[in-house]
């Protein structure tokens, strides 16, 4: 049994903790906020240019960003850098994980987090550092770059992103898009249109690598987006949990503070009137 003292040395305790929690969840909430308002979605620019596929009949072009073959598979798993998410970036490995299991492949992890979960699970895999919000674009890029070329030299013919998508402030939802073989995400272009002459300058084969050339760099720099909104967002839920528990925990010990306490009176009590009765006999 724990002395009075110690009991409340953990009410102390578990006060300055929660005014902490308190803090962080202030803190990824004003996060939250400030970048859903920064963060754009592309959705016109890619639908434009999946439009373009419907003057191009793909079934014609001998291209690896269409006909992968029998090339394996990359997964790139979106992960944080940072703690105080629950279980969102397990899940997002785990997730990357069984899409190896069903085409073996290559894994790509973003971020510290994913790694460490990826060498815990025994896979090699190819790292990339974790996203910051200043460096967004550049890395999204670069990652776009290396997909690209790893995808050219016959690395891998599927590709796979996965990554935490926030459906709302208080739910978030681990998705995969997927990049390669590449066909429109939107149906009215998945067949081309008959009966329209087309002029192309360039081969069918540069103007597809060109197309899902831009239409990559979009998607992922997107992406990278809204896994940080998820972040934030999984980060609040993780300290509410937290802070609930705390509360239940502090409750308990309150209680069994104030029992003991009691109990401590009761017995300085029942020593005090022995001592009288002793004394007046």
């Amino acid at each position: 049994m724990k002395t009075l003292s110690a009991l409340k040395k953990d009410l102390e305790f578990n006060k300055g903790l929660a005014a902490l929690l308190e803090a962080l969840k202030t803190i990824a909430v004003s996060q939250y906020r400030a970048l859903e308002q920064k963060i754009k979605t592309y959705e016109k620019f890619l639908v434009a240019i999946e439009s373009f596929f419907e003057f191009i009949d793909t079934q014609r072009v001998d291209h690896p960003f269409l006909k992968p073959g029998t090339k394996p598979q990359a997964v790139v798993a979106i992960t944080s850098d940072s703690g105080l998410l629950g279980g969102l970036n397990i899940d997002v490995i785990n997730l990357a994980l069984l899409e190896l299991n069903k085409i073996p492949g290559k894994l790509i992890v973003i971020g510290e987090r994913g790694k460490l979960y990826a060498q815990e699970s025994g896979v090699s895999f190819v790292a990339f550092s974790g996203i910051k919000e200043e460096e967004r674009y550049a890395q999204a890029m670069q990652l776009r770059d290396y997909l690209i070329a790893k995808a050219l030299e016959g690395v891998f013919g599927y590709l796979k992103v996965i990554y935490p998508r926030p459906i709302s402030f208080t739910v978030q939802r681990v998705e995969v898009v997927n990049f390669l073989p590449f066909a429109p995400s939107h149906k009215e272009y998945a067949t081309p249109a008959s009966g329209i002459d087309v002029i192309l300058e360039s081969s069918l084969q540069d103007t597809v690598e060109y197309l899902v050339y831009l239409w990559m760099g979009q998607k992922i720099y997107e992406i990278f987006g809204l896994s940080r909104l998820a972040e934030f967002a999984a980060r609040y839920i993780h300290l509410e949990e937290s802070s609930q528990k705390l509360k239940e925990l502090d409750t308990k010990t309150r209680l069994e503070y104030f029992r003991v306490r009691h109990e401590l009176i009761d017995r300085n009590m029942r020593e005090l009137f022995a001592a009288r009765l002793l004394y007046a006999a």
